[in-house]
């Protein structure tokens, strides 16, 4: 039991700490984030974990860190604390890995917070226990766990074609599924004594997938900005990305030709960029 909370504790502190510096540092911030364009382009690959620490929020902080210790202590009980870790961080890399599919060719897209292991803490929960009773936010109801676990899948599909709203439902879905396959693997009697409930997560799901892989054009995106569903950090970061390329540009024609040859619009704008 004490191995299950020291590895609880120091997550929660972790991210905590994490949290804080991201959101008083926007630089920090930017740093350690989930961007699909610095990891595709620079294989900065640590952002799939640290990312898990940033909160763009307070409130965004409280909730998942709630959430997380709800599902981890149940589970971390049946599975044992080194294998809780196990589960959260391949959520964590799961999530990520499935969002970076989405949106591999949204350079500007990033996101961060810690929903895709914690979804994969509460996949892995409903597997083992499936009859689990799981609250309904904000409401006094709640429904069985593997209920709760179709609908939550439905609502991410859902969420993933459509790009309503700032939800980060393809770390949610990754990071649940990879959570959920994980926890069988360590516990595989759960899938024989709970298989109709977890293939009432997985094939929905699955099938998804598939239709995403063998037709891509299943996933048409609308126009983000023009929906008003860019976050500050979007905006933030597409900016600044414009402003570098930008930068380069005109280094990179210095570099070649000589500074004699940029014209007096260049140079001025160089000297704005500069500031």
């Amino acid at each position: 039991m004490q191995e299950i909370e020291l590895i609880g504790l120091s997550i929660i502190l972790i991210t905590l700490i994490v949290s804080y510096q991201g959101i008083k540092n926007s630089s920090f911030f930017d740093k350690y984030s989930f961007q699909v364009d610095k990891i595709l382009k620079e294989k900065d690959y640590k952002r799939f974990i640290t990312s898990s620490f940033l909160h763009v929020s307070w409130m965004h902080l409280l909730f998942n860190m709630m959430a997380f210790y709800s599902f981890s202590e149940g589970l971390g009980m049946m599975v044992g604390g080194l294998r809780l870790l196990l589960i959260y961080v391949g959520s964590i890399i799961g999530g990520d890995l499935f969002s970076l599919y989405i949106h591999r060719n949204h350079p500007d897209y990033t996101s961060a917070g810690a929903s895709g292991g914690i979804c994969g803490l509460m996949f892995a929960s409903i597997g083992l226990f499936p009859d689990m009773q799981i609250g309904i936010f904000m409401t006094p109801f709640s429904l069985p766990g593997w209920a709760y676990g179709f609908l939550f899948v439905l609502i991410s599909i859902y969420g993933i074609k459509s790009q309503r709203g700032n939800i980060g439902h393809e770390a949610h879905l990754g990071g649940g599924v990879i959570g959920l396959i994980i926890a069988l693997i360590m516990v595989p009697e759960s899938f024989i004594n709970n298989m109709v409930p977890i293939l009432f997560i997985l094939v929905p799901t699955l099938v998804f997938i598939y239709y995403i892989i063998a037709r891509p054009g299943f996933l048409l995106f609308p126009n983000w900005e023009d929906q008003g569903l860019l976050t500050k950090e979007d905006k933030y970061n597409a900016a600044k990305r414009a402003k570098e390329k930008e930068i380069d540009r005109l280094l990179d024609k210095i570099n070649k030709k000589g500074m004699d040859q940029l014209s007096e619009k260049e140079k001025e704008r160089l000297k704005q960029l500069s500031e």
